[in-house]
């Protein structure tokens, strides 16, 4: 379903938009200007916004991202690499996984994620992404191994891996304690973790998702722990299928209550459930993914909430598709996320966009809501600012929302 951001609201300041909301909204984003803190009532406020408060919400996160970190978006040159897709775990929610006798069931050898990493570094990566389902027979030891061939064939590589999940399920297969096991993949060469897994921090909520999956308390232990060890992470949720929007507001201040103690998460991710080859959406247990008001809001609400403590809020253009992307960029996210240049847990569960965006693609989409593009490490150090467009960069017409002015798209936005 395509869906536009209407026109108008490029055309209306923050301030405007701020002196037509309701009293209620106004006061809450007030005091979000002011640089205090909301509390969960306040953010319960701003989650149910409709009409001109969505535009006062949207206008104001935009506003208050430029304060924070400028007009510059972020991207990092990287690649998903998902090793497997075989895995015990049946989360409703998953369109990827596969049993190990499924006619397209796969485990690529060390061997060949060894050599998607150089293929990647050469074509100017420095970050590869590396996630996989949980086989049965799967060696806890599998996971250190992996980081130790790829390191030292590329000893500058960033390796972003293993989701709380992962480390949770190579904790049980070594017996090792967490902090040990957090260690030994640290020396072994991870850099940093994805925040992934969290999906929605609620038990009960998580309870519908998936039963089998690891606990909030898990969770928040396996983050607070790589903290503490000087392992990074990213924060995420996924929105769109069961939850309320008090769900979002609670795992919002979650987040924020853990950055507060450990400092430790590089950004937030909101990621759209991607609903139409899922289980949990097929049994009628989940609506049809995110709307549009709700990816706007999810995004906004990000950055009044967590903007002193976690100010990089990414886009996955994956699940928003470029116009989503956009949008969300104009209502309070500076990061356009990665190249990925290969892409398997959204595709299979229904995601229409593509696997790959080059770096000069990523930066002609960034250009066109006037900003400017950065290329960045993973951990947000700013390896180039672009301030000119060069050769490289052109649009992906035939994946961008086409509007019938002709006209670059603004703030457009194609989400499933």
């Amino acid at each position: 379903m395509l869906k536009t951001m209407e026109p108008r609201w490029r055309e209306i300041s923050w301030e405007q938009a701020f002196h037509g909301a309701s009293t209620a909204v106004a006061r809450v984003l007030e005091k979000a200007l002011d640089g205090n803190d909301l509390d969960f009532e306040q953010g319960l406020i701003l989650s149910r916004v409709e009409g001109d408060d969505l535009v006062a919400l949207v206008k104001v996160a935009d506003e208050i991202r430029k304060r924070a970190v400028g007009d510059h978006v972020t991207y990092v040159v990287n690649r998903n690499i998902n090793f497997t897709n075989i895995c015990i775990v049946g989360c409703a929610f998953c369109g990827f996984s596969r049993g190990p006798n499924s006619p397209d069931a796969y485990f690529h050898s060390t061997e060949a994620v060894v050599a998607k990493s150089v293929e990647a570094v050469e074509r100017g990566a420095t970050e590869v992404c590396i996630q996989g389902g949980l086989p049965r027979d799967l060696d806890g030891h599998f996971y250190a191994s992996l980081l130790r061939a790829i390191k030292s064939r590329l000893p500058e590589l960033h390796i972003h891996a293993y989701s709380p999940m992962e480390i949770t399920y190579g904790v049980e297969k070594t017996g090792m304690p967490l902090p040990d096991y957090l260690r030994m993949l640290k020396e072994a060469g991870l850099g940093s973790i994805p925040g992934t897994a969290a999906e929605i921090l609620d038990d009960k909520v998580r309870r519908e998702l998936s039963p089998n999956k690891l606990k909030v308390r898990q969770w928040i232990n396996i983050i607070r722990t790589a903290h503490a060890l000087g392992i990074p992470t990213t924060s995420t949720i996924m929105y769109g299928h069961t939850e309320l929007p008090d769900h979002w507001v609670r795992h919002l201040l979650l987040l924020r209550e853990i950055q507060k103690e450990t400092g430790g998460f590089t950004e937030f991710v909101p990621l759209g459930f991607i609903h139409s080859l899922t289980r949990l959406f097929r049994s009628g247990h989940a609506r049809e993914g995110s709307s549009f008001r709700e990816d706007l809001v999810v995004h906004a609400l990000a950055r009044l909430l967590l903007n002193r403590y976690i100010p990089n809020i990414q886009v996955s253009w994956v699940k928003l598709g470029f116009g989503g992307a956009l949008a969300c960029l104009e209502a309070g996210a500076n990061d356009f996320g990665g190249t990925l240049m290969e892409e398997s847990i959204s595709k299979t569960a229904g995601a229409r966009f593509g696997e790959y965006v080059s770096p000069g693609e990523i930066r002609a989409i960034i250009r066109t809501i006037g900003r400017t593009p950065a290329e960045r490490t993973t951990t947000y150090q700013i390896r180039k600012i672009f301030e000119e467009a060069n050769h490289e960069e052109r649009l992906p017409m035939e994946r961008m929302p086409v509007l019938s002015s002709g006209n670059p798209p603004s703030g457009g936005l194609d989400c499933q």
